[in-house]
């Protein structure tokens, strides 16, 4: 029973690995440094470059081709009735760890660096449901205005007339706007795609994904329209180095939000009230029904579009999926899981108020 060196010594190192992230997690400055701030740019920007000109998903093949790596070793496994099963399992092993040091060092170290409200000097506190209240009624103002601007009529539900392929050429001049007033958010060497498993996702739940391997924005290329331009902003600020959920959520808000394009605008606000009402439904039921009597009726029609989309796609694996992906945000210091998309909350509010006091000064 020969043991390959080389696997060996990567089996080993996969622990002293795990070590060393939970030691990059408690030392957020030290990340925020020498790696968001350092190595990490160099690298995403050499994998946008190399890979954003492909006019397909490269990401999604490299993860059908290690499914079927996964899938071929169980099955030889079985075949040989354990033959060699010691030798076997270092190798896979070893490939986990090279998979776990690319997954880290590509992009993952960014779920442990310091929190974006800190990177834009908010000064966070905790809100009130009538600040909460306050925001929302601000939201719904600028939603209302622009689907009218767009349809002339508030009973009509707003059609995205753009393409796929349009939206991500377009989301990059929003970016571009945003630097200006937050260099820190520059995006450059675009490298967004639609998803090969665009179909699969839906089935899952999801509307996009980062794939930390390449570097590419994968995003579902079947949700509805008018919320596609926050989605891919999303995924371009996990590009950009915004691991947290809730902080790529504020970015891609302020990535569509200063697009000059009304559709994007548009998206900007729709996405910025449906974090806001469904956090205001859980504190004042009451409340949350009397602001979204105020919603023009055809934004009603677009959520609920949105609604039946998903719908569409239900079924019995998604909560388990869902289950999975909430573990892994929880080993990556996202404590509330899937939650922790809704915390965007706390960032519009902090923003919302701050354009207020900078406006009446």
């Amino acid at each position: 029973m020969k043991i390959n060196k080389r696997h060996l010594f990567l089996t080993i190192f996969l622990p002293i690995q795990v070590l060393l992230v939970q030691l990059a997690a408690k030392n957020p400055a030290f990340i925020e440094r020498y790696y968001s701030n350092g190595i990490y740019p160099y690298i995403a920007s050499f994998l946008r470059i190399i890979l954003g000109w492909l006019p397909f998903s490269f990401g999604d093949l490299l993860i059908a081709f290690l499914l079927f790596i996964f899938l071929r070793f169980i099955f030889r496994l079985i075949k040989t009735r354990f033959k060699s099963f010691i030798p076997k399992i270092i190798h896979f092993t070893a490939i986990l760890s090279t998979i776990y040091f690319c997954f880290y060092l590509f992009w993952g170290l960014n779920y442990y660096r310091e929190p974006l409200a800190k990177n834009l000097k908010y000064q966070q506190k905790e809100y009130t449901t009538i600040e909460l209240q306050k925001v929302t009624k601000q939201v719904i103002e600028k939603l209302n205005y622009y689907q009218f601007k767009i349809t002339k009529s508030d009973t009509l539900k707003v059609n995205n007339p753009y393409t796929q392929k349009e939206m991500y050429k377009m989301a990059v001049s929003g970016y571009h706007n945003l630097a200006k007033d937050f260099p820190q958010l520059e995006y450059q060497h675009k490298s967004v795609k639609s998803s090969l498993m665009s179909l699969l996702q839906s089935y899952n739940g999801t509307a996009g994904y980062l794939n930390p391997l390449t570097g590419e924005a994968q995003v579902n290329d079947r949700i509805t329209k008018t919320g596609y331009p926050t989605t891919v902003c999303h995924e371009m600020a996990h590009q950009i180095g915004f691991a947290a959920e809730n902080e790529a959520n504020f970015v891609g808000f302020l990535a569509a939000n200063y697009n000059d394009d009304i559709y994007f605008k548009y998206a900007s606000y729709r996405m910025a009230f449906g974090y806001c009402i469904s956090e205001l439904r859980k504190r004042n039921l009451k409340i949350s029904k009397e602001l979204w009597q105020t919603v023009h009726k055809g934004i009603g029609k677009d959520f609920n579009d949105t609604y039946l989309f998903w719908q569409q796609y239900k079924n019995p694996f998604e909560p388990i999926v869902k289950k999975g992906y909430n573990a892994y945000l929880k080993a990556n210091k996202q404590d509330k899981g899937i939650k922790s998309y809704n915390y965007v909350v706390d960032l519009l509010i902090t923003y919302f108020e701050t354009s207020e006091k900078v406006l009446n000064s």
